[in-house]
């Protein structure tokens, strides 16, 4: 189940409200507006999506809005519910047999864990099973690289688009030097989008991407643990056993909990 991850929007307000503090504490209130630059915002913005164009197919580009969507989103896994669920399937697989589980997978939300059980019926061998699952995976994680390596460059263009309206700036500054009215402006210009291209890398690209990253790897943490269930109950392993081992991917407190939970039972 998906909800709302309030820490990357909260991440993002934090750091926006420093850089504010850090404005108003030296110039005021009113030194804000020396910090907005139209120019250098047309320079970093549309060098960076046209850059991004360049790199990226059509296809590619229309998942951006999904790919962020993800980065504000959380998944509520529940490890523990989860690892009881096979234990409950292991449990009716050994006493009715494994096709008995065909009506309990009408009970399963879980898309990858109903296609295993569906696999196990089938009476397929638990190597063939295993590719076959692990192979979803492999194919889950490029999908997710692909588009995640779309903010990944966004990141590495930022600054580079902020170096060139830099660039822009000192060019324009140096031409006209004879015109002392013009320093300021084109100054503004050369400091403000690398500031504005540093600004997006380090405080929404970066860290967007890197979070992408933590929920791939702890959604394909979950599918495996999705897997050694499947294998178990397939091979007919005793419930109390794969409760065992599966118990062996929850976190160390977590596990604990759990021990003590069934000590008092």
């Amino acid at each position: 189940m998906k909800k709302l991850d309030i820490l990357t929007p909260l991440g993002i307000l934090v750091g926006t409200i420093m850089i504010f503090f850090g404005i108003f504490s030296n110039a005021g209130p009113s030194g804000i507006f020396f910090f907005i630059q139209l120019s250098s915002i047309i320079i970093v913005f549309g060098g960076l999506i046209g850059a991004l164009f360049i790199n990226f197919s059509a296809a590619e580009i229309k998942k951006i809005p999904r790919v962020i969507k993800e980065a504000f989103n959380t998944d509520n896994h529940d490890l523990q519910g989860l690892i009881q669920t096979f234990v409950e399937l292991s449990g009716k697989a050994r006493r009715e047999g494994l096709l008995a589980l065909e009506n309990e997978i009408e009970d399963v939300k879980d898309p990858f864990i109903e296609k295993g059980i569906l696999l196990a019926v089938d009476g397929l061998e638990p190597e063939t099973i295993k590719d076959i699952m692990m192979a979803e995976i492999v194919a889950l994680e490029e999908r997710h690289r692909k588009g995640r390596s779309i903010i990944e460059k966004a990141g590495e263009y930022a600054p580079a688009w902020g170096m060139i309206g830099t660039l822009i700036g000192l060019v324009l500054m140096l031409q006209n030097l004879q015109d002392p009215s013009t320093l300021g402006p084109n100054m503004a210009v050369a400091l403000l989008t690398t500031l504005y291209g540093v600004l997006l890398a380090n405080l929404i690209f970066i860290p967007m991407a890197s979070k992408l990253a933590n929920k791939t790897e702890e959604e394909v943490f979950i599918k495996q643990i999705i897997v050694e269930g499947v294998i178990g109950i397939q091979s007919g392993q005793n419930p109390k056993i794969l409760e065992e081992k599966l118990s062996a991917f929850l976190p160390l407190a977590m596990n604990g909990k759990a021990v003590e939970k069934a000590e008092e039972e």
